[in-house]
């Protein structure tokens, strides 16, 4: 088990734009269990669903039985959206450690962004790959692995501290980032042909990851 609990890396100046995001994630969790517990479970499940990513939406699109917006919205908007209390806290775990160095690299504006555009990239390679799967996908995991993957360009030398099963030891970023996408691509690979499931959306995690890599190596020659 390995847990990172924080990075020993100061941040030049005040994430605001990441502690927002965070906050923002927060709050529309809050407000999905409000709705959970007012509205009747298949109206529930609807509206979760109508917000969701769902790759069977991009083939209908292109046969004309599906509207662009309930295809394209959802990539942005499922961002903000959890299946429950863990992958919530899971992912504004990972975000909290390594948002606020990468936005002091692109700076506030342009790091929501950078956040965003990996968030929709990571969803259309996990579409790529399940194209015809009704199953929804949710999560800022994508966008979160973007941040990820610009860190361990940045800053492959920085300590993380993590918990390895119960003693707390610094690690590298580039060990700590670089096993964690190691999983990630060996799970998604052994994926391969199965197809979503209602699982991790592991070409997500891969896509963002190489498309965080990608922009950030894209402003460090700019």
């Amino acid at each position: 088990m390995f847990i990172p609990l924080k990075d020993l890396n100061p941040s030049r100046t005040y994430p605001f734009v990441n502690i927002t995001l965070i906050l923002a994630n927060i709050a529309v969790f809050i407000y999905e269990l409000g709705l959970e517990a007012t509205l009747p479970q298949r109206a529930y499940e609807a509206l979760l669903l109508s917000y969701s990513t769902v790759p069977a939406r991009f083939p209908a699109l292109l046969m004309g039985h599906a509207s662009f917006e309930g295809s394209f919205v959802p990539l942005v908007s499922s961002m903000f959206l959890h299946s429950g209390f863990l992958h919530l806290a899971g992912n504004m775990l990972f975000l909290w450690i390594f948002g606020d160095n990468v936005e002091d690299f692109f700076g506030h504006v342009p790091y929501f962004f950078f956040y965003l555009a990996c968030g929709v990239g990571a969803g259309l390679l996990h579409v790529l790959f399940n194209l015809h799967s009704n199953v929804p996908a949710l999560g800022a995991s994508g966008a979160i692995s973007g941040v990820m993957g610009s860190y361990i360009l940045l800053y492959p030398r920085a300590q993380v501290l993590t918990l390895v099963f119960i003693f707390p030891l610094p690690v590298p970023a580039v060990i700590f980032l670089g096993l964690w996408y190691v999983m990630q691509f060996l799970s998604g690979i052994n994926a391969l042909g199965v197809g979503a499931s209602g699982g991790v959306a592991w070409w997500a995690h891969i896509g963002g990851f190489l498309l965080g890599m990608l922009l950030t190596g894209m402003s460090r020659r700019r």
